[in-house]
């Protein structure tokens, strides 16, 4: 069911995508003023989940989600495929996203990572994002399996120096 809802509020216009072949390997969503990469309201997770289960899954989101930054380029969510990780992917979407937002005019860009995902954060601090707030999630890590998330931000000239020309 969560691929069958994320079918239906996905946009296209804000996801890169890393293709191998014919193959998506890799994806970088980001939100803007005028959307998200997944951005489904009430009636969508209805239509999927039901009433009861779009209720406790809207809850649960709405306590996780990130507002819309004006002042710098948001990124809504990194994944590569398992089989293609440790090649450089991940690195690629970052630079495209960096692209993006300067292309957008932004300053800079951010992001959230949670305390288990040690190794993309290791990534994240490799091309030059730092962290800038740090946020527990007390009880609710019961719910998504995670204590905690890191908001991270590069600027977008510093990404330039770290990519190369």
């Amino acid at each position: 069911r969560a691929l069958a809802y994320l079918d239906r509020v996905m946009r296209s216009d804000h996801v890169i995508t890393a293709m191998a072949g014919d193959q998506l390997v890799g994806l970088a969503g980001f939100k803007t003023p005028s959307g998200a990469f997944a951005s489904g309201n009430w009636r969508d997770m209805r239509m999927i989940y039901g009433r009861m289960g779009a209720l406790w899954r809207l809850a649960l989101l709405g306590a996780l989600q990130s507002e819309v930054d004006n002042d710098r380029f948001l990124i809504d969510g990194i994944c590569v495929g398992r089989a293609h990780r440790g090649q450089g992917i991940g690195r690629a979407l970052i630079e495209a996203l960096c692209d993006e937002a300067a292309r957008r005019g932004y300053p800079a860009i951010r992001l959230e990572v949670i305390d288990t995902n040690v190794r993309a954060r290791s990534l994240y601090e490799q091309v030059g994002f730092r962290t800038i707030k740090h946020d527990e999630l007390g009880l609710l890590r019961h719910a998504f399996g995670f204590s905690s998330a890191a908001t991270m931000v590069r600027d977008i000239a510093s990404a330039r120096t770290i990519a190369g020309p």
